[in-house]
């Protein structure tokens, strides 16, 4: 009797606290489904949407960087140039063109003015070289690459493949390089400063199903694919900061992120050329000027991810920590340990904490402030948002079924992995997938709920609690999460298997005590002694970005195989760079040099002491 009493009351309990979050968040979730109709019904492109907002507000600040600054009106101008130049070279609609630039306004002009032509552009990792860089270029298929003098290096090392008689690639250099000279690179700016600042004369109409840009995201496996972003998908992630955060007209954002991935150039950048704020740019984050830049611009609102906030915190006290007019941070991957001191020190009103993938359909946020949850789904009304959790089989990693064949959904307080019921021709909920037919296919579940229905499968585990708040637990798959980057496990073992063929490798993510994420760690199948770490190291610095680059190496005397002569990499990753359970030569990776490591080094990681 008592049991069934307080049951009831649990559930009474339950659904009135959660039934007022739940209201919220469905007009919010209104308010972006009737602006996402209103593009729909006129099928408004980005670049309609902006032109509105350049008649609506020509002399308003659009973008700001620490040199230069940009009203709605000039950067119309600008963009109107980068259309021209381009038409008057000879591209055309569906043309691609790939962009390896800084990660600046002059991005976001380039690409806004290339689609205003119908040209699509890639926004390629700068960060790449290498084999991770020609793979980017070629997983579309681009007329032109466009780079700036920071990034010419890169792609000399390139030269040959990309410059040969079978790629017919043409290079546009943004600035002055003697390297972009030396590959046969034209000079862009002054290409630029002679075309009209009108609009083009031959007008594209573009659709709001159109392809817009391509955001590179490394998936679960491989290395990084084209996800496909269109103009439908673009304004509606852009108007989810918009309604569902929600921001106002009168804020001023910064942001710090690269424009190359969705969370700098769609969710920030989107808010100046869909709704008219100010965005106020700085290339590369810095720790020291974080709050000083907040100061400078007025900002009102601002992105982190997980590493920001610690290097935040990690930073001595100052009057500026509490002098800006941030009142709302959004982003992901704070940490729930430092959430509370984090809110209090810096003074940060809403902390808006979202889950969500460049490709993905299954994405949740945070509303309410409960620290550490990464979103909540609706336990009252579960098919307005289907994003639901799955339980997944830990061996295989694949979805446990019922005896129909179906998905089994997750209990509270069981992990399991995202997934999205996937939706066609719906804003939210459809998938768009990336340039790889064979990729999309891999990251969608059939059979799910229902026979004949798919869904988006997220790749990453979390659980749910009695109200419907979402805390991340880990990845599935070939990929981790380092500097706030993902780390593709077997692009590290491509590398190590190229310099080390013989050798059995694999490559997993570790956490860290006082780190964000996972580091990666490699290990080596070496029973006899013949392994180069050095040489591994100085192929792995060479072909990988910095956080790409495994932090701790593992040599293996006995190596213990699955029956697919696989090395156990679950066993592997369970016992980290642990000293105290670990036989085998542990290596680390410190301030660039490889040492071995010892147990006063090792304590010195667990307690954090050493800036990774």
């Amino acid at each position: 009797m008592w049991t069934v009493i307080a049951g009831i009351w649990k559930y009474l309990w339950v659904f009135c606290t959660t039934a007022g979050r739940d209201l919220r968040a469905l007009c919010r979730m209104t308010a972006t489904a009737i602006y996402y109709r209103w593009a729909l019904r006129y099928d408004y492109t980005v670049v309609d949407i902006f032109e509105k907002k350049v008649l609506s507000n020509p002399n308003k600040i659009a973008f700001r960087t620490e040199d230069r600054q940009w009203t709605f009106l000039e950067f119309s101008r600008c963009v109107n140039q980068v259309a021209n130049c381009f038409q008057q070279l000879g591209f055309e609609a569906k043309d691609e063109v790939c962009l390896y630039m800084d990660s600046r306004p002059e991005l976001v002009m380039m690409w806004l003015g290339l689609s205003k032509i119908g040209v699509v552009s890639a926004l390629v990792n700068n960060n790449l070289r290498l084999q991770p860089l020609l793979h980017s270029l070629k997983s579309v298929t681009p007329k032109a690459i466009v780079f700036g003098p920071a990034q010419a290096q890169g792609l000399e090392d390139i030269a040959s493949e990309i410059t040969s008689e079978k790629s017919k690639m043409r290079l546009f250099c943004l600035g002055t390089s003697k390297i972009a000279s030396r590959i046969g690179a034209v000079d862009l700016e002054d290409l630029l400063r002679a075309s009209a600042m009108t609009a083009p004369r031959v007008q594209h109409k573009g659709s709001v199903h159109d392809k817009l840009i391509y955001i590179y995201t490394s998936g679960t496996t491989g290395l990084p694919k084209a996800a496909v972003i269109k103009n439908s998908r673009f304004i509606s992630m852009a108007s989810i900061v918009s309604n569902i955060t929600p921001s106002r007209p009168s804020d001023i954002f910064y942001t710090c992120l690269p424009l190359y991935h969705t969370a700098g150039g769609i969710l920030s950048v989107g808010q100046a050329l869909l709704f008219g704020n100010t965005v106020c740019v700085r290339p590369k984050f810095s720790a020291s000027n974080f709050w000083n830049d907040c100061i400078k611009y007025d900002a009102t609102v601002t992105q982190y991810i997980g590493e920001i906030c610690r290097y935040l915190m990690a930073q001595p006290r100052k009057p500026e920590d509490g002098l800006h007019k941030v009142r709302m941070m959004f982003g992901n991957g704070l940490r729930p340990q430092i959430w509370t001191a984090f809110h209090e020190r810096f003074k940060v009103k809403e902390l808006r904490e979202f889950y969500g993938s460049t490709e993905g359909n299954a994405h949740v946020m945070n509303i309410d402030n409960t620290v550490g949850a990464v979103g909540f789904v609706s336990r009252i009304a579960e098919n307005v948002h289907p994003v639901r959790l799955i339980r997944i089989n830990e061996v295989t990693l694949m979805p446990m079924r019922d005896q129909s064949g179906l998905c089994i959904p997750s209990r509270p307080g069981q992990i399991g992995e995202l997934v999205g019921v996937i939706r066609e021709n719906d804003h939210i909920h459809a998938f768009d997938g990336y340039a790889s037919k064979t990729a999309t296919s891999k990251k969608m579940y059939r059979d799910v709920f229902k026979k004949g229905d798919a869904a988006f499968a997220s790749g990453d585990l979390l659980v749910m609690d009695d109200f419907g708040n979402l805390f991340f637990r880990d990845r599935i798959g070939d990929t981790f999460r380092w500097k706030g980057e993902n780390v593709s496990t077997s692009e590290v073992e491509g590398i190590v298997c190229r310099v080390s063929s013989k050798a059995d490798v694999v490559c997993y993510g570790v956490t860290v005590p006082g780190s964000e994420g996972r580091a990666g760690m490699i290990a080596i199948g070496d029973d006899d002694n013949s392994v180069d770490l050095k040489a591994i190291y100085d192929e792995l610095k060479l072909n990988l970005p910095r956080y790409a680059v495994p932090l701790f190496a593992r040599k293996l005397r006995y190596i213990d195989r699955t029956g697919t002569y696989k090395l156990k990499k679950r066993e592997l990753q369970k016992e980290g760079f642990d000293i105290n359970v670990i036989d085998d030569p542990i290596y680390f990776l410190n301030s660039g040099e490889l040492v071995k490591l010892d147990r006063e080094l090792f304590q010195r990681i667990m307690n954090a002491e050493l800036r990774l």
